[in-house]
């Protein structure tokens, strides 16, 4: 399989760059479980500065209320509840959640730790004949140097156009809060994908992306006194949608 590297100092310019790789370099090929062909290869985006300005591409599918209830459920587990009821194996949040004590008392005890590991994959589950849901985050691995936090993810497999950018969004805020509890400042963020790729049916969809990128369109906002303030605005339609989901 090919292997790509994209480096940016953004999150957009690290995801427009992997979007313009697949779109030229990744390889046809079948997709037999879900009965389609993909474009694929292996990519790593490696983000200098995660938080900098502007963090938002606008080049993902929804906007900023599915960007919000993706981070609440991220973050802060909103849809952990469906685990309770046992109509789910797993949230993301549930997994790692569990074990973020450790992150932060293996971090306080020693910074230079190369133990700080969150396993998101469960092989108990991921790996039974029946599921047809393993987890496509794998592990998450914080480094404290120089002062700084450096988050480097893990993904078997991610679709580009659906779910990169908002996949690596949240994760890079979840690096941010880990840091801010550390007492430590932000250091880059490094998302690797084994498995980069766009299924058939969103060929077209890929294809007008990499031309609004080459066409130097607006695509990239500011986070922070822009997109943040209409994501809170989002939150309560999203609270009433939770709360439906609960009342079901």
């Amino acid at each position: 399989m090919i292997e790509r590297l994209v480096t940016g100092r953004t999150l957009p310019e690290a995801y427009h760059r992997a979007l313009e790789e697949l779109l030229d370099f990744g390889e046809l090929g079948d997709c037999p479980d879900y009965n389609t062909r993909q474009k694929e290869l292996s990519m790593t985006l490696c983000i200098e500065e995660p938080t900098a300005e502007p963090m938002i591409s606008r080049l993902f599918i929804g906007g900023f209320l599915e960007l919000e209830q993706y981070r609440q459920e991220i973050l802060d587990g909103i849809l952990d509840f469906e685990v309770k009821r046992g109509n789910w194996e797993y949230t993301y949040h549930s997994r790692i959640a569990e074990q973020l004590p450790f992150i932060y008392r293996e971090l306080r005890r020693n910074p230079d730790s190369r133990r700080a590991v969150i396993d998101v994959r469960d092989w108990r589950h991921d790996t039974r004949e029946d599921n047809d849901s393993p987890a496509c985050l794998q592990h998450i691995h914080y480094f404290i140097r120089g002062g700084r936090l450096y988050c480097k993810v893990l993904f078997r497999s991610n679709d580009a156009v659906k779910a990169t950018f908002m996949n690596a969004f949240a994760l890079i805020l979840l690096q941010a809060r880990v840091a801010q509890q550390l007492g430590v400042e932000m250091g880059s963020y490094t998302h690797r994908a084994n498995s980069f790729h766009a299924y058939e049916k969103d060929f077209p969809l890929l294809q007008k992306y990499v031309q609004a990128i080459r066409a130097g369109e607006v695509i990239t906002y500011d986070y922070v006194g822009d997109w943040d303030e209409l994501m809170e605005e989002s939150k309560p339609e999203i609270a009433r949608k939770i709360e439906t989901l609960k009342n079901r």
